[in-house]
């Protein structure tokens, strides 16, 4: 039965339940952690091409910013190493001296002269001591020069159990490659348009249940807004080639009408989130990347990536075509639709021809 109010109430054996205070509907903020001042005086990208933030956090106390393990883990390859590398020297550097200071008798064996002077020879001793290697060439004399032995050699012990851990650490932490194309393109689309970029993966390794979102801002005078834009599809559960994600520019997009000068004077900016699981390790990965309006290219759609079927029916693409474009004009009533993810409308048959299979037998 209805109440005067035209609510609805439920009779339970004899007793009216009313349903519960309906909640007011709250415009939840689209901003997904910029904020609406953030890149408001028009500097910088929010988000770099390799997924980099550009905004810093600064005002924190001397040491509380310090993580050196999480630095070791993310830094780069190249970087790693010679931090590995200059802390292996400074730390032999170091014990040369305390060899030093601790006599011109407490290391005895091969003369400085031998070995390049002083400081080298307790350089070097300290890099064998600090290896566990021992020539013996150069031996400690006295208790002192033999406790600081003991000490090195303890170093040195943790020096490579941490490095091994910091080393496995960085092969076992899963990351996502995916390439992206360098342009994104408004292209003609099902009778109308859509912003639409290309991806692949980069690895031989296999992404599950990828997912996509697409963040467009732009200044509109009071400091910048933030829209999410609808995709043509938000997910694939498998991701084995390419992928052309499509944003349709229909009537209540917020792309709709607005031209390639309009994004540049507005200093628009697609940000985008990649979210996947990563099937070697089984842990979910992201990637992330952006395009400014002098990356974005009106009137044009992404070339055909795919190579011909080869003889047994594999189907291929080449990566190196990612980003090439052919020109497609908006107004071109040929172009009705661009191809995304539907794969198969670049080839006209799939198997090649071959003899036909045999029809089965029937059983007597």
């Amino acid at each position: 039965m209805s109440d005067s109010d035209g609510g609805e109430r439920e009779e339970f054996h004899g007793v009216m339940a009313s349903p519960p205070p309906s909640r007011e509907a709250v415009d939840e903020p689209r901003d997904l952690g910029f904020g609406t001042v953030v890149g408001g005086a028009r500097q910088q990208r929010l988000l770099n091409r390799d997924g980099s933030f550009t905004s810093r956090r600064v005002g924190f106390g001397a040491l509380s910013y310090i993580n050196g393990y999480h630095g070791l883990l993310t830094t780069s390859w190249p970087r790693f190493l010679g931090i590995v590398t200059a802390s292996y020297a400074v730390l032999n550097a170091l014990f040369g001296v305390a060899y030093l200071a601790c006599g011109p008798t407490a290391l005895r064996g091969l003369a400085p002269a031998e070995m390049g002077g002083p400081f080298l020879r307790a350089f070097f001793f300290s890099v064998e001591t600090f290896a566990t290697i021992g020539f013996g060439n150069v031996y400690p004399v006295g208790a002192l020069a033999n406790w600081l032995v003991t000490v090195e050699s303890l170093v040195g012990l943790l020096f490579v159990a941490l490095l091994t851990g910091l080393v496995f650490a960085r092969f076992a932490r899963p990351t996502a490659a995916v390439m992206f194309s360098d342009i994104a393109v408004v292209a003609p689309y099902q009778g109308k348009t859509g912003f639409m970029f290309r991806i692949a993966n980069a690895r031989s390794n296999q992404l599950m249940e990828l997912e996509a979102k697409i963040l467009y801002s732009r200044l509109d005078g009071q400091g910048r807004r933030y829209d999410q834009l609808k995709l043509e599809r938000t997910r694939v559960v498998f991701f084995p080639l390419s992928w052309t994600i499509v944003h349709p520019i229909v009537e209540g997009s917020p792309l709709w009408g607005v031209t390639h000068e309009e994004l540049v004077e507005r200093d628009a900016e697609f940000d985008i989130l990649l979210s996947g699981v990563d099937e070697t390790f089984s842990q979910q990965v992201h990637a992330r990347s952006s395009y400014k309006p002098a990356e974005v290219q009106y009137g044009a759609r992404f070339s055909n990536i795919y190579n011909p079927v080869s003889p047994d029916g594999t189907i291929s693409i080449d990566l190196a075509r990612l980003s090439e474009v052919e020109p497609a004009p908006l107004d071109e009533d040929g172009h009705r639709h661009t191809q995304t993810f539907r794969h198969t409308g670049h080839f006209t048959q799939f198997v090649p021809p071959g003899s036909p299979p045999a029809p089965p037998q029937r059983k007597r």
